[in-house]
């Protein structure tokens, strides 16, 4: 699957939540999609789910922005390396951030940035309509 199926898909999936949230509030949304609550109630978000893994080790995990706003991808490749290309970027540089290099690609490792899963970010970035949000993540 490449980035632009899963981005894809996944808005579908962030919709059809957000659909069933009308009634709620901002806070009640993003609380709606912690992680605790979302394993219970859509299990099918996230393929981790079924054995209750968390993609991030932190207790306080929020799912809202499980793709994160700061990732930017180019399915077709962001710019060469020497023999490598670059498919994917943080635009923000996390420190925690770090790249998975192979023979002729380069991709973003996020696996070490919490970032976008910590409530605090997820209200200063809110909105209902994830891919407005998202909207600079596809290059």
């Amino acid at each position: 699957m490449t980035y632009k199926e899963w981005f894809d898909e996944h808005a579908k999936k962030h919709a059809k939540i957000l659909e069933k949230l009308v009634d709620l509030s901002d806070d009640e949304v993003i609380e709606y999609f912690r992680f605790d609550n979302m394993v219970q109630k859509e299990p099918d978000f996230c393929k981790l789910y079924k054995d209750n893994k968390k993609c991030h080790d932190m207790e306080a995990l929020n799912c809202y922005f499980c793709a994160c706003p700061n990732f930017r991808f180019n399915v077709d490749g962001i710019e060469k390396q020497g023999e490598k290309m670059l498919f994917s970027i943080c635009n923000i540089d996390s420190k925690d951030g770090a790249q998975f290099i192979g023979e002729d690609y380069i991709h973003q490792n996020c696996s070490g940035c919490l970032v976008p899963h910590k409530e605090s970010y997820i209200k200063k970035h809110f909105t209902r309509n994830w891919l407005e949000a998202m909207k600079e993540v596809p290059l």
